[in-house]
């Protein structure tokens, strides 16, 4: 490309506005604003798109039932004809492939759906409702998490809506097979006064949680993909949605545990808050215990009580116990250390044994071939790595608890 058409290139993500609309005067007003994480989903790998002059891409949704309106302009926009057949990107074109059908284009249109908002009601079964108390010392804020299965009348053309959010903040994202009933969704909603009176909602987050089948008769539900909407991060909401899943599927029976799938370091982080919070109010957690280390006791409760599993319920024993090491105290501390840096050296211990197993069996040309493990030192380098990584995400979690 030439150095004149350079200017015709954008980043996606610098001309993206997201708007989650409560009131006409939100349109206008810059602070509701907010944009995306990536957008390489939608306009490719290198997230740029070319050909226009003062591109600027809206979506908007109302607050509430995310009805959608796509607004597109530029000042000038690059003719085939006067540049040598190149063509400017399809923006809406690629737009229309991952938005919900029925999104509008005409922001009249838009404004009157965004009124019939204060109809709205979330769709499925309230289960759990709780009150954020913002640090700028603003208003309470209520909140409400609503269960839903493919089943639940309106659900799906909602969720059509919702889903799109994805493409925008979760790498690899993939829209679920809605076919497919073993899927179970768990939304969170602000409720808040109307200025007409009575109470309106507006979307906060979401999960989704798929029924995985758990032998004999069991069930092993695995939390697949969460998103709090960044008007409504830093204020404890995931946190509370992790909560309302677990409420949910504890007292069912035939659940054996609940696993997530694929947890980002920032999911990771609050799943461990809230189970370390849970998990420090059961006798195998408590401090005498901890300092003996990680017991079948330990992994029996977390899962009875909290349907943890085994590899969680470890992560939890050495977060408790670092919470309750003093750390000023050299032989407690290297106890603790100790203790975890066993836990991480095993895979390089495996490592080890079935490459001593594989030297017995090939030619020495062979097996000097296949070799590429790294020297002892770069052994002891990498898990002091890790280690040191680890510590600094407990204490995350630690200063998390301890700031309640």
């Amino acid at each position: 490309m030439t150095d004149a058409l350079c200017h015709l290139v954008v980043d996606g993500n610098e001309v993206l506005e997201f708007k989650l609309v409560r009131s006409v005067q939100d349109i206008e007003n810059d602070d509701t604003s907010f944009g995306p994480e990536m957008c390489h989903q939608v306009f490719g790998e290198n997230e740029n798109i070319f050909g226009y002059t003062d591109l600027h891409i809206r979506l908007y949704y109302s607050a509430g039932s995310l009805q959608t309106y796509l607004g597109i302009e530029y000042t000038d926009k690059i003719e085939p004809s006067k540049s040598e057949g190149m063509k400017a990107d399809d923006v809406e074109g690629a737009l229309k492939k991952v938005l919900a059908p029925g999104f509008v284009t005409n922001l009249d249109h838009f404004i009157s759906l965004v009124d019939k908002d204060k109809s709205f009601i979330p769709h499925g079964r309230l289960v759990h409702a709780f009150t954020v108390t913002p640090d700028d010392g603003s208003d309470r804020r209520m909140f409400e998490v609503y269960f839903s299965e493919i089943s639940t009348p309106g659900f799906l053309t909602f969720h059509e809506r919702l889903q799109t959010f994805l493409l925008w903040y979760v790498d690899a994202a993939s829209f679920i097979d809605v076919d497919d009933d073993q899927w179970n969704f768990f939304t969170v909603f602000e409720k808040y006064d109307s200025c007409e009176g009575g109470h309106r909602y507006a979307v906060a987050a979401y999960a989704t949680v798929y029924r995985y089948y758990a032998y004999p008769r069991n069930l092993r539900p695995r939390i697949s993909q969460v998103l709090t909407l960044p008007p409504f991060r830093k204020l404890g909401i995931c946190a509370h949605l992790i909560k309302a899943i677990y409420t949910h599927f504890t007292v069912l029976p035939e659940v054996v545990d609940i696993t997530v799938e694929d947890p980002s370091a920032d999911f990771q982080r609050i799943r461990d808050y809230v189970d370390a919070k849970n998990c420090e109010t059961l006798p195998a957690f408590q401090p005498a215990k901890l300092y003996q280390g990680f017991s079948q006791e330990m992994a029996n409760q977390a899962c009875s009580k909290f349907k943890i599993n085994k590899k969680q319920a470890r992560r939890i024993y050495e977060i408790l116990r670092l919470k309750n090491t003093n750390t000023s105290d050299k032989t407690t501390y290297l106890n603790y250390r100790l203790d975890v840096k066993n836990r991480l050296n095993a895979p390089f211990q495996k490592k080890k044994l079935e490459m001593k197993k594989l030297q017995k069996v090939l030619a020495p040309e062979e097996f000097a071939a296949t070799v590429t493990s790294s020297g002892v030192s770069e052994t002891q380098g990498r898990l002091c790595a890790l280690y040191a990584a680890l510590e600094h995400e407990y204490r995350r979690v630690i200063h998390r608890m301890e700031h309640d």
